[in-house]
């Protein structure tokens, strides 16, 4: 058993946190709203009032937060995790963040005597409550041994791409990847009604073949039913995706397809739509082919 502590705790920091817990592991945990803390009080973690209190409690630190501006708050902030943890603990951070703000807050705990990982997850919200997560780290290959029991906790799939921000470049190809297909799926799903085809029953055929995948078999339903009601927040998309184009901007490459789906989620931040699911890149494409 373990003195961990869990600082995040939103739809995918929650399950993963009660996954520690299940485990059998002591855990302090940390979040802005009190009553996000209340499930896990009553599993037997310890709710406290600032990062640093969680790591004044704990050995290794897990962190789940929205984007880079919030990661270095909690680490390196006036009242963050750096202020409160002991040399040779360890910080692991799950969110999507930039590369580069991954190696500024590394570099700042090494000087302390600190370890941090970048482990951002893949899996959604059904792999963090089951435990099954692809989780891509960066950071000490000792470290991530080190660790690895406590992240097989967390997810199935575990792979140390490299040094620190090595997680988040991976991250951002995943990122990549599935927000591209996301928008072939909402062109596809189009189509098929535009030619008065049931576009679900095409969804089953195309799952069938090459075409086949996680997104289509999920977000193809939602986009037919319009129903944008789900837990994957298109402005966590739109905020990755703008990492994946400053990436490209540092790298002085092109990517067109990147490009094309970021002014998609654009639009659909401006129409309001930050809060709905990213499925909703659908409204955006259909609005733009009036019959």
């Amino acid at each position: 058993m373990a003195n961990l502590g869990f600082i995040g705790l939103g739809a995918m920091g929650l399950p993963m946190a009660k996954n520690l817990l299940k485990a059998g592991h002591a855990l302090a945990v940390h979040a802005r709203r009190a009553e996000a803390m209340q499930p896990l009080v009553h599993m037997g973690a310890v709710a406290c009032a600032s990062p640093r209190e969680v790591a004044q409690k704990s050995d290794v630190i897990f962190t789940m937060v929205t984007d880079t501006q919030a990661v270095e708050d909690v680490v390196l902030g006036k009242q963050g995790i750096v202020l409160g943890a002991r040399p040779g603990a360890v910080v692991i951070d799950h969110s999507t963040i930039s590369p580069a703000g991954t190696r500024r807050i590394a570099a700042k705990l090494k000087e302390r005597g600190m370890a941090f990982l970048d482990a951002p997850v893949s899996g959604g919200v059904g792999g963090a409550e089951t435990g099954t997560l692809s989780i891509m780290v960066g950071g000490d290959a000792l470290v991530f041994e080190k660790c690895r029991p406590l992240l097989a906790c967390l997810g199935r799939t575990l792979v140390h791409i490299g040094a620190s921000g090595a997680g988040q470049v991976a991250k951002a190809c995943n990122q990549l990847a599935l927000i591209i297909n996301q928008m072939g799926v909402a062109e596809a799903v189009l189509l098929a009604e535009k030619n008065g085809v049931d576009p679900l029953k095409v969804k089953d055929a195309l799952m069938g073949g090459f075409a086949a995948s996680r997104m289509l078999d999920v977000q193809a339903p939602k986009m037919a039913a319009r129903d944008f009601s789900g837990k994957i927040e298109s402005r966590l998309h739109y905020k990755d995706i703008l990492i994946v184009l400053e990436l490209a901007r540092e790298l002085g490459i092109t990517l067109p397809a990147s490009a094309l789906a970021a002014d998609m989620l654009t639009r659909l931040q401006e129409a309001g739509g930050a809060k709905k699911d990213s499925a909703a890149v659908f409204e955006i494409i259909e609005i733009r082919s009036p019959v």
